[in-house]
């Protein structure tokens, strides 16, 4: 049986821990790299259309590495940025960013309260960061004050109301799956989406979704923080626990097994006021 995992680091302004920020990259280029979410991206970098001269803007830009893409579509005379509350996660998107001989800029800032002018971009990003929020309407206001009139913006969230597991007794998968869902402050984001920026003066212009398929190395950590919510939640016992990991394990090593969660994204542009 594989060793437990360590705890799944939360992605939640008020729960960044900078000395877990080594495994928040390992997570992070792990589930970059799922087939799924790089064409969710790929969709979502062609609908939103940032182009050469435009400022761009990503909120939770983690990595940097879609900032990175906005930096190659805008070119010298336009503005590629990063905001993100984890300053080391920023250091690491800095670095990144020379490395590849970009020139993009990385700020610390939250959601709430972006830091900057009014109508200061063209284009706004945000992937998976809804999810993490107790006030998504607040986040959402905030992106049409920074967009300019007719701006765009695509907002991109997985609804974990929508995740398969197996293998797993279903009963415990299913008591295992919704312990999880109580440790996520916003679960079903993704289908909140498109009334969100509806009700904050965007008018809709295309959707899309994609049910993301999760490999051994991106489901195992989800898989543990799944079991030991479960557990600490009293909603199975140590026996289920352990049954379960077993389960689970021998899925993984045979190829039988499943872990998918259903992402949407929505594309909009802002009304004038």
């Amino acid at each position: 049986m594989a060793q437990e995992e360590a705890q799944l680091p939360t992605f939640h302004a008020d729960g960044i821990d900078t000395a877990t920020i080594d495994l928040l990259v390992d997570v992070l280029d792990k589930q970059a790299a799922l087939p799924g979410i790089q064409r969710m991206r790929a969709w979502a970098g062609a609908v939103l259309d940032v182009r050469a001269g435009e400022r761009a803007l990503d909120i939770g830009s983690g990595t940097g590495s879609e900032v990175l893409e906005f930096a190659r579509r805008v070119g010298e005379d336009g503005a590629a940025v990063g905001v993100d509350p984890n300053p080391a996660m920023i250091a690491v998107a800095e670095r990144r960013a020379a490395a590849a001989g970009l020139t993009a800029r990385f700020v610390d800032g939250s959601a709430y309260q972006l830091p900057f002018e009014d109508a200061s971009f063209d284009a706004v990003r945000c992937e998976r960061v809804y999810q993490h929020l107790d006030d998504p309407a607040a986040a959402t206001a905030e992106i049409a004050r920074v967009l300019r009139p007719g701006g765009r913006v695509i907002l991109i969230d997985s609804d974990w109301a929508t995740a398969i597991t197996h293998p797993g007794d279903p009963e415990v998968v299913r008591a295992a799956s919704e312990a999880l869902l109580t440790r996520t402050v916003n679960p079903t984001s993704g289908r909140r989406l498109r009334g969100l920026l509806v009700r904050a003066g965007f008018a809709i212009d295309d959707m899309g979704s994609e049910a993301v398929i999760w490999d051994p190395e991106a489901a195992r950590p989800l898989y543990t923080e799944m079991r030991r919510a479960a557990l600490e939640a009293g909603v199975i016992t140590q026996e289920q626990h352990d049954t379960l990991t077993a389960e689970m394990e021998q899925g993984i090593a045979e190829g039988d097994y499943l872990l998918s969660v259903t992402m949407y994204a929505v594309l909009a542009h802002r009304l004038p006021r």
